[in-house]
């Protein structure tokens, strides 16, 4: 049969419900992956469509059985598609590897049989010839739960109503990207970046040291577009990335100053990052960062700067690596 075309709901940036509201509130793990629409016939095929509506089903070889599953039961699943480390955790980086595949599909099989993804499953707006999107979230969720989806390659991870703040401080414990607040009574928004679905991120601080600078384009001609940063390793200063946003105006045009007067002709990195047109400079700067995660490399995911510490120098930071990064990255 023709399924409809469902585009993702989309989840708004903020904070915990009020304390008053919690148990208004289903709480789930905030996943670190690729947003899927799973369409599922029902005469045991399967297609996997992206965000963009982009039809992705030729990466992910090793999702097909899950059509033989549903079969008989026509459907549209909401979900994540994720690499899961050694520790369970979702690997974004991993992931990348396999996002570019949908025209190679040999190598797509290969890394399938080696390395498979993992779908976690947590909305179905369409189920069995019917339209759900106007039943409010608890509902749909015991529709999905109903349908005891959980195989070697997927899965209908479990969501708590209330308690959103011990669920958010036990996805900071165990590393986790974050969490997901959706109001038990909301109704399915195709395409929409609704409020009845809240996302809050974890995030990380660390400090850092200034190394060089991007120039800035267009009205930021003259100015740093982004900053190249890193932190002390045992071989010296290890570049952990770029940072080009989170600056006001006067910020950035005060940052410019104070990069022209440490400017060098030697790269203070080692070893040296692959960044084109990087200017270098002598790595006296200390800032302070807002991060989600590391990549395996040890580059700073999501950076965004806080503020310069001008209370520290250099020698006296806290701009060190902690233990068990991996090797120093090759390029940015």
């Amino acid at each position: 049969m023709t399924l409809p075309f469902i585009a993702p709901m989309l989840a708004t940036a903020g904070t915990l419900p009020p304390v008053a509201q919690d148990a208004r509130w289903a709480y789930e793990t905030k996943q670190d992956g690729q947003r899927v629409m799973v369409y599922l016939p029902g005469d045991g095929t399967l297609s996997l469509r992206a965000r963009s509506g982009e039809d992705i089903t030729a990466a992910y070889p090793e999702l097909a059985a899950l059509g033989a599953v549903q079969r008989g039961t026509p459907a549209v699943l909401d979900g994540e598609i994720l690499v899961l480390d050694a520790s369970g955790r979702a690997d974004f980086q991993a992931l990348q590897s396999r996002m570019g595949l949908v025209g190679a599909p040999e190598r797509a099989a290969r890394l399938a049989a080696t390395a498979p993804v993992h779908l976690v499953l947590f909305d179905v707006p369409y189920l069995a010839g019917r339209s759900l999107v106007r039943l409010p979230w608890v509902r749909r969720r015991a529709g999905l739960e109903e349908l005891e989806l959980r195989g070697p390659f997927w899965s209908t991870p479990g969501a708590l109503v209330g308690h959103g703040r011990e669920a958010l401080a036990a996805t900071r414990e165990h590393g986790l990207e974050g969490l997901v607040c959706k109001r038990l009574d909301s109704v399915y928004e195709p395409g929409v970046r609704s409020r009845s679905w809240i996302k809050i991120r974890n995030m990380r601080t660390a400090d850092v040291l200034v190394g060089g600078w991007l120039p800035g384009k267009g009205r930021l001609g003259g100015r740093p577009g982004a900053v190249l940063v890193g932190q002390r390793s045992a071989t010296g200063l290890r570049y952990v990335g770029r940072v080009g946003t989170g600056w006001s105006e006067a910020e950035r045009t005060r940052l410019a100053g104070l990069l022209a007067e440490a400017a060098t002709g030697v790269c203070p990195f080692e070893p040296v990052p692959a960044v084109p047109d990087a200017r270098w400079v002598v790595p006296r700067l200390v800032g302070e960062v807002r991060f989600s995660t590391r990549t395996r490399a040890g580059l700073l995911r999501q950076p965004s700067w806080l503020r310069l510490r001008t209370d520290l120098t250099a020698r006296e930071s806290a701009a060190d690596l902690p233990e068990g990064d991996g090797q120093a990255p090759p390029g940015a």
